[in-house]
């Protein structure tokens, strides 16, 4: 296994926080490297290639931005997402009870997508915004109804943190 030391590169003197508060954002580029299995950083390169990445910075800043979404998240904090659903549409009431829903919270709902996928599935996508844990619970609302097949809750950031 080759040995890459791991290492930040900074400007002399730079503060990289604030005292009492949140680390200062820049966007002075950082360099640094990993450590890594060769097997683990050809199976990368190929994910890089595959999505179409030009290099490996930009694979790792999306894969930071998506970490740091991830672990931001907060009930109160105001968040974008989608739910998506697959149901029968011939399930007594079903549509009634989705279409309900969205009217019920109606501000929270952004944009739907509605398709037909045969003569008895659907696939809706909705597109949400508002507080996390509002957000959150009216999508598991409508991924816990009776009739929905499979649903997937998706969230990210507004973008305002990155």
């Amino acid at each position: 296994m080759k040995d890459v030391r791991y290492h930040i590169s900074e400007k002399h003197g730079e503060k990289h926080g604030r005292a009492g508060g949140a680390p200062k954002k820049s966007d002075e580029l950082q360099r640094f490297g990993v450590s890594m299995e060769g097997y683990l950083l050809e199976r990368f390169d190929q994910v890089i290639e595959k999505k179409g990445y030009t290099n490996r910075s930009e694979a790792i800043r999306d894969l930071i931005r998506d970490s740091l979404v991830e672990q931001d998240w907060d009930e109160n904090r105001e968040i974008v997402g989608t739910v998506t659903i697959v149901y029968d549409h011939e399930v007594r009431e079903l549509s009634d009870t989705l279409t309900d829903l969205q009217h019920q919270f109606q501000k929270l709902f952004r944009s739907t997508l509605h398709i037909h996928l045969d003569e008895h599935h659907c696939l809706e996508v909705l597109v949400v915004q508002g507080k996390g844990g509002e957000v959150k619970k009216i999508a598991d609302r409508l991924i816990g109804t009776k009739g929905v097949k499979h649903g997937k809750f998706t969230m990210t950031t507004t973008g305002k943190d990155l």
